[in-house]
């Protein structure tokens, strides 16, 4: 035996850092840009500069570095782009509130300065994000980081947005956007979130000019009846055939304002007719377009009401709401109010409700751009994982509006237009300095900044080189898979998808990987208001890198969100060390000759030695199914499925069985020359299929496959990162000694289940009694010396007939074998019995008063969920003690008969 350099107890914080920084030495993630290798390239969503890293963060990573790895291995010219995001709202927003603690404001400082405080900002959170990063293990090729408002990105950003102006496919006007009051800035659609809140529907009376009746209004919104220039019923509704055309009195401000017929008005909504605010409300605007009504603005930027609005002028919106009413009531004009709920739209932000209002915006021309993004996916150039998800991408993009492009904040791409004071808007590459028109110099540039996602929408191409056709973007673009989450597939996918059309001529991506939340253990979404996050970096603190990641990769599928529980971490962990031990007995089992690359003569599947027993063959039968298992589950992109592969071969197979039977030859007290050929050749089969299987493991679980495969004896490769990964070997192919090892394993497992019913100590040896026939008892005869030892079976006993014990428990197990194992003499029947009674009848006692707590509402009703859930997770496991306890006390009895 050899010393091994693996110590004792697996320790990630001793192996992880000192890896990272191995492979960044070898430059082993930097990519070759190779025209003569095929190439696989995946771009980082870029995390936004705002924080640290989160449990989503961790999952979308982790997936992207499996494939990375994976493909590297196989020998692909691999490009891993890492990169960060500007986030102009959400990083202004995160430095005022910083700024406002200090007792500073944006505005105080001015542009400039501010923006100077935002870079720092952004150097220091880019920075510490790139570390959590490095501790995930993941494999970017750091050469080639982007940020979203770096010089390159900036030019290309300002390329497009000029040539989508000069195709007409950009333009400015005024038009009803969607405003956060607290931001400060204009949103698109997709930035307001919509909820469904409890309100109430105000029903109020608009006098008729002439005095000779009222018509009856509805609203959420009283205050903005300040800003009325009409009311609306249904063409066909004959209550108010012979209103059209007639003027109301709006209330509160005395003025007149039409009544006009549209089919857009819902007769059997309230009263069938509506209050019009086309300053206010997108609907209501389009009325006010076809009916030509006046747009009054009755609510500002701040959410106060305006000049137009006289006695209210200067409330907040929510103040005037309530004097609104309370004066409405004064006139007796309300004729109800009624609990109602609906839907609200809140900033994505801030979670300030957003105002509707018309305001002077930038908007991209969408129809021309999202047709051949429908197109697309469509005809299967770009497709999803799983497809499902390709009808929310096309019911988005075949309702698509225009896209407000413009934000009313400083951080950002500004756009690239200036305005003269003789009228002249120029939209140019480089900055102007003698307007075209008529000549003068002094021109001012647009005070906005770009939608976030307008720089974001250019990254697949952007970050490879474009404008310029670079080698990068030659050889890595299109790019293979873009993994993303479900909810920004309208932010980001479907804009690269157009942006990459209109401006590559192709798809930016072959395959999106559309990947699910990762929610509470209760199955709640992670939020701070709930207190239920779960920090990564503390994961990793505790247990480790390769334990979060394969905890995050088994607990998923593509597109279905995953419950982060401690007890499936515990379980990664316990994974690793069992690897770690299992490695550990090889290493210390080869002998110095064996670890030197030079003399070590690998195992070679190719010219496989006559003498393999079955348990040989079975183990690289095996091996050889995992390996092509595992390969074509990551071809599918079930990337969970397959690391359960890896875990069943590594624990069952290998560890428990094959290790242990590897003992009988490695332990030989026989010294004669077959005996010392057949431990070396067992040495060399443990490190063949050791080495084989970290090469399966290594994209899952990188730092400690890497770790444990530096130990090994092998040739010509230096790094397992960049090792080739296995091929499956139809050589390998022993299936029938496949079939009879999982005949003994089954024997062995239903000896030890027997053993455990009577609680019986591990390593204590008892009789065995097997009654079996043909192929089967020949398989187990001749593998008696591995069952005895793998079971305790001692005396071993394997016959055609078998008289059963007096006394003994029984299994009986597939088709015609039966293990008895005799209790006489070891396990007093009747104290076991009574014990079992006396357990069972406590356990009964645990039911009851469970089931008590269950069944009372109040507990039900009032009790923190989590507690509930802990109360029907004790009643699930006391109910399947109680059916393992009935059985073994069953079992007993059979025994006695």
């Amino acid at each position: 035996m050899s010393e091994t350099t693996l110590p004792p107890v697996y320790e990630p914080s001793e192996v992880e850092a000192s890896r990272y920084q191995f492979w960044l030495d070898g430059e082993y993630f930097k990519a070759e840009g190779n025209p003569d290798k095929a190439p696989y390239t995946i771009v980082i969503p870029p995390p936004n500069v705002t924080g640290s890293l989160h449990m989503g963060h961790a999952l979308n990573n982790t997936i992207q570095d499996i494939l990375i790895r994976w493909k590297r291995m196989q020998g692909y010219d691999t490009l891993w782009l890492p990169g960060c995001d500007h986030a102009g709202i959400a990083t202004q927003n995160v430095v005022e509130k910083h700024l406002a603690e200090e007792g500073k404001s944006a505005a105080e400082m001015g542009r400039e300065a501010f923006l100077e405080k935002v870079w720092d900002w952004k150097d220091t959170y880019h920075a510490r994000i790139t570390r959590q990063l490095y501790r995930l293990g993941v494999s970017c090729d750091w050469s080639r980081e982007r940020f979203t408002m770096d010089e390159g990105c900036s030019r290309a950003v300002r390329k497009v947005f000029v040539d989508l102006f000069r195709k007409g496919l950009i333009y400015r006007g005024d038009y009803m956007i969607n405003w956060c009051p607290r931001c400060h800035t204009a949103l698109s659609d997709i930035e307001v979130e919509h909820e469904d809140e409890a309100s109430s529907i105000t029903h109020i009376r608009y006098p008729l000019t002439d005095g000779s009746a009222s018509i009856t209004v509805a609203t959420t919104r009283p205050e903005t009846m300040l800003g009325d220039s009409g009311v609306a019923v249904h063409p066909e509704d004959e209550r108010y055939a012979e209103l059209v055309g007639k003027k109301v009195t709006l209330p509160l401000l005395n003025k007149e304002i039409p009544i006009v017929a549209d089919d857009y008005v819902d007769p059997e909504f309230g009263s069938g007719a509506v209050k019009v605010t086309p300053g206010h409300d997108p609907n209501d605007f389009a009325i006010g377009q076809r009916h030509n009504l006046e747009i009054i603005k009755a609510i500002d930027e701040d959410a106060k009401m305006t000049e137009a609005t006289g006695p209210y002028q200067g409330l907040d919106r929510y103040d005037c709401r309530k004097q609104v009413l309370e004066d409405l009531k004064t006139l007796d004009l309300i004729e109800k109010i009624e609990d109602y709920e609906h839907a609200l739209g809140r900033c994505q932000r801030c979670h300030v409700v957003v105002e509707p209002l018309i305001s002077r915006q930038w908007f991209v021309k969408m129809k021309p751009l999202a047709e051949p993004a429908l197109e697309a996916v469509k005809d299967g150039r770009t497709g999803f994982v799983p497809p499902r998800f390709a009808r929310t991408y096309n019911i988005w993009l075949e309702n698509i509006h225009d896209w407000c492009i413009s934000r009313q904040i400083w951080w950002g791409h500004r756009i690239p237009a200036w305005y003269c004071a003789c009228g002249e808007v120029i939209v140019s590459y480089t900055e102007p300095t003698i307007c075209p028109s008529c000549g003068g110099s002094k021109l001012e540039q647009d005070s906005d900044v770009l939608d976030t996602w307008f720089s974001s929408a250019l990254w697949p191409f952007s970050t490879l080189g474009w404008p310029e056709r670079t080698p990068d973007l030659e050889h890595f673009y299109p790019t293979s898979v873009l993994v993303t989450a479900y909810d920004i597939i309208y932010f980001w996918v479907a804009r690269m998808m157009f942006t990459g059309l209109e401006f590559m001529k192709e798809v930016p991506f072959h395959t999106v990987y559309i990947t699910g939340l990762v929610r509470d253990p209760l199955g709640r979404k992670m939020s701070k208001s709930l207190g239920n996050g779960i920090d990564p970096l503390e994961v990793i603190d505790n247990y480790g890198a390769d334990t979060l990641r394969f905890t995050l990769v088994t607990g998923q599928a593509p597109g279905n969100d995953q419950r982060f529980r401690q007890e499936a971490v515990e379980a990664g962990r316990n994974f690793a060390n069992k690897i770690w031990n299992a490695s550990r007995f090889v290493l210390m089992n080869l002998t110095d000759q064996d670890q030197e690359e030079s003399s070590f003569a690998p195992f070679d599947p190719d010219n496989l030695p006559d003498n393999l027993d079955r348990a040989d063959r079975w183990i690289l039968h095996r091996y050889n199914e995992t390996v092509q298992k595992t390969t074509m589950l990551l071809d599918k992109y079930e990337l969970g499925e397959a690391a359960r592969q890896v875990y069943e071969f590594l624990w069952n197979d290998f560890c428990d069985w094959y290790v242990e039977i590897s003992k009988h030859y490695l332990y030989l007290k026989d010294e004669g020359e077959q005996a010392e050929y057949d431990r070396k050749q067992t040495r060399s089969l443990l490190v063949y299929v050791l080495d084989g299987v970290m090469r399966l493991l290594h994209p899952f679980m990188p730092f400690i496959s890497e770790e444990i495969w530096q130990q090994l004896p092998h040739r010509n490769e230096k790094a397992l990162v960049v090792a080739a990964w296995p091929q499956g070997n139809s050589n390998l192919n022993f299936a029938e000694d496949a079939e009879d090892m999982a005949s003994l394993q089954e024997v062995a497992r239903a000896i030890r289940n027997l053993r455990s019913q009577v609680q019986i100590p591990p390593g204590k040896k008892t009789a065995v009694l097997i009654r079996a026939e043909g192929r089967i008892a020949d398989c187990l005869d001749q593998e008696r010396h591995h069952l005895g030892k793998l079971a305790f079976a001692e005396p071993l006993t394997i016959k055609n007939e078998i008289e059963k014990p007096k006394q003994a428990l029984a299994a009986i197990i597939g088709d015609g074998v039966e293990v008895y194992l005799p209790l006489e003499g070891i396990v007093d029947l009747e104290a076991e019995t009574a014990r079992l009674e006396k357990e069972l009848d406590e356990l009964l006692k645990e039911i009851k008063k469970t089931a008590g707590k269950l069944s009372n509402r109040d507990f039900r009703s009032k009790a923190p969920k989590e507690v509930v859930a802990k109360e029907n997770a004790r009643r699930e496991e006391q109910e399947s003690r109680l059916v393992k306890l009935k059985q073994r006390l069953e079992e007993l009895k059979q025994a006695d008969g």
